[in-house]
């Protein structure tokens, strides 16, 4: 229940920001996000839905820059995977951003499944920063990669935007308030990222890499 409230208060905290500054304050959330904000990127999705539901944004432009933060965002935890490979997870603060006891099934999905696991990632919250870094170590190029997940930004950002705000008019008709409105949209990406997290849990978990270990390109 706390989480959610959390999540919730933080998602009221974000469209207001986004209320002030418009599209910069899109873009610089979803830039966090990509460097370890403990904020699902789908919160500000659903924030900039109901935005646009209100009349404040317009679809293609938030789209537009959403996006770009997104995949700005996710260059980071690549590129610090590339150039510095297993020995970044040295730093305590990096550890603790990237989960590296996740990263043993990760590997394997990528060693198994190659491009497609890369593309899956966009749709995977939780395992995003830590995936995209695991990609970057194994030296995949970067254009590669940002064509991969350019294509899984260009399915799940507008799709959720335009998704919030049908859902923000649907509540409206209901006759609920914008309030309500926004806690109801937030809640389901909340229940959503928490089911998620808890099948993975469930799976046994895999034994941490060692740190000083560099994969082979």
């Amino acid at each position: 229940m706390l989480p959610l409230l959390l999540v919730e208060g933080l998602g009221e905290f974000v469209t207001s920001y986004i209320t002030r500054f418009n599209y910069a304050g899109a873009f610089v959330v979803l830039l966090l996000c990509g460097i370890g904000l403990p904020l699902p990127e789908e919160v500000t999705l659903v924030a900039c839905g109901y935005l646009m539901n209100e009349g404040v944004v317009e679809f293609w432009r938030v789209s537009l820059i959403c996006s770009a933060a997104i995949l700005l965002g996710d260059s980071i935890p690549f590129w610090l995977g590339r150039i510095y490979g297993m020995r970044a997870l040295q730093g305590r603060f990096v550890r603790r951003i990237l989960h590296p006891e996740r990263f043993a099934r990760l590997e394997e999905k990528f060693r198994s499944h190659g491009l497609w696991a890369t593309f899956v990632l966009r749709f995977m919250p939780g395992a995003r920063i830590a995936g995209y870094f695991l990609v970057g170590t194994m030296k995949m190029s970067y254009a590669r990669f940002l064509l991969i997940d350019g294509l899984g930004v260009a399915v799940s950002v507008p799709s959720s935007i335009w998704a919030a705000s049908y859902a923000a008019a649907k509540l409206a008709e209901g006759g609920h308030s914008g309030a309500v409105k926004l806690a109801i949209l937030i809640a389901i990406v909340v229940a959503r990222a928490l089911a998620g997290r808890f099948l993975r849990k469930r799976q046994p978990p895999p034994p941490p890499p060692d740190p000083a270990r560099e994969p082979q390109a």
